[in-house]
């Protein structure tokens, strides 16, 4: 199996990295400051039509792989991580109806994440659960051809910008994870934000808590059956997990390229820091790891695409934790590579430092991931 990138996924990096260096990363300082959401750079990825990539042909997407998608959050990532998400929460919003749903959702939702008319959240932890999924309290009570969601979600990516919501909620509370359902919630029946998060990094993505109120959802909009919703649930994880650790690669290779460049430009005992062989060898296990960590994540991908040799779940898992603790160690040293100036928001490094820790912790933190890999290998 090889992760040699073909000629057209090549000539797509190529495009992605012009176009993010002129369109996306002019922006990224300023959506950190101001913890704003960088709307200039989602509309620049709409006119290239960016937020089809991960949608099927059928319901007007690009229908692309699942390496060229991870090639395309890597390069955003490198100049924009909070950019990078945009898209990324979308595509798991989206994924349970992909993956589940009935023709007459995908038909409904999925030509409008494509053309990036709307955007979508994936709603699955609350105060008390967060790992451990079964202890959610949200409830769904059918009524009629419709149901009734209760409940307050914490922790969600684009909370206030999606104006679609997949929701978990219990249909069957006595029946533990096989009681959770999954449901299609537009933003408009009644679905509030109470908080948004005053976070340490990814500052541009907006990440909040979102009440219901027995907002009444039409009987249609249950994805799938009724009390598979866990399934839902970790069945999109696994595929979505990949696409985090390509976004930790992006974060890494965007610090290492600027370290580079810095240590070639500063100067200190009559030379180019570059020139310091402690520093050298930095740099390098820097790359080594990134680069490590970029091919475990195609193969991961690739799984995605449907290889029946492999272990998504597990596989999914190690790209996602190794290629996170990969980006957080890479920015840290970038920093340290910097000094003084490393340290300050003159230099993008300490906002990759700050993106990068996200990454070890949403979709399942990495401790997790380890039970995960653990599980599988002891059986």
């Amino acid at each position: 199996m090889t992760f040699v990138l073909t000629d057209v996924q090549r000539e797509f990096r190529d495009t992605m990295r012009r176009f993010c260096e002129e369109r996306i990363e002019p922006n990224a300082a300023e959506s950190d400051r101001t913890a704003t959401f960088p709307w200039k750079s989602f509309e620049a990825c709409r006119e290239l039509e960016l937020p089809a990539m991960g949608i099927p042909v059928d319901y007007g997407g690009a229908g692309a792989d699942g390496v060229t998608q991870a090639v395309m959050i890597e390069e955003l990532a490198r100049v924009c991580a909070s950019t990078a998400v945009t898209l990324l929460i979308s595509k798991l919003g989206m994924l349970p109806v992909m993956n589940f749903g009935s023709e007459a959702l995908k038909r409904r939702y999925l030509p409008r994440i494509a053309g990036g008319e709307a955007q979508a959240s994936y709603c699955l932890s609350e105060a008390d659960a967060g790992s451990d999924v079964a202890a959610m309290s949200a409830r769904a009570v059918r009524d009629g051809d419709t149901y009734l969601i209760t409940g307050t979600k914490y922790w969600i990516t684009n909370a206030g910008i999606s104006d679609i919501y997949t929701v978990f909620a219990k249909t069957d509370p006595s029946a533990g994870h096989r009681g959770i359902s999954c449901f299609v919630v537009e933003a408009e029946w009644g679905v509030k934000v109470a908080k948004h998060e005053e976070k340490l990094g990814l500052r541009g993505s907006p990440t909040g808590e979102i009440v219901l109120d027995e907002v009444r959802v039409p009987a249609e909009n249950l994805v799938g059956e009724e009390g598979r919703g866990f399934h839902v649930a970790m069945h999109t994880l696994d595929r979505s997990r990949p696409t985090i650790g390509a976004q930790a690669v992006g974060i890494a290779q965007g610090a290492i390229d600027y370290a580079a460049g810095y240590m070639k430009e500063r100067r200190a005992f009559g030379g180019p820091i570059a020139d310091f062989q402690g520093l050298r060898f930095m740099l390098a296990d820097m790359a080594m790891r990134t680069e490590a960590a970029r091919t475990l994540v195609y193969r991961a991908c690739s799984l995605v695409d449907g290889d029946p040799t492999g272990d998504l779940g597990m596989v999914g898992a190690m790209a996602k934790c190794f290629a996170s603790d990969t980006a957080m160690s890479v920015t840290t040293d970038a920093v340290q590579l910097l000094g003084g100036y490393g340290y300050t928001k003159d230099f993008p490094v300490e906002r990759y430092m700050r993106d990068a820790k996200i990454t070890q912790i949403y979709e399942g933190t990495n401790q997790i991931q380890r039970v995960v890999i653990a599980k599988k290998l002891l059986g």
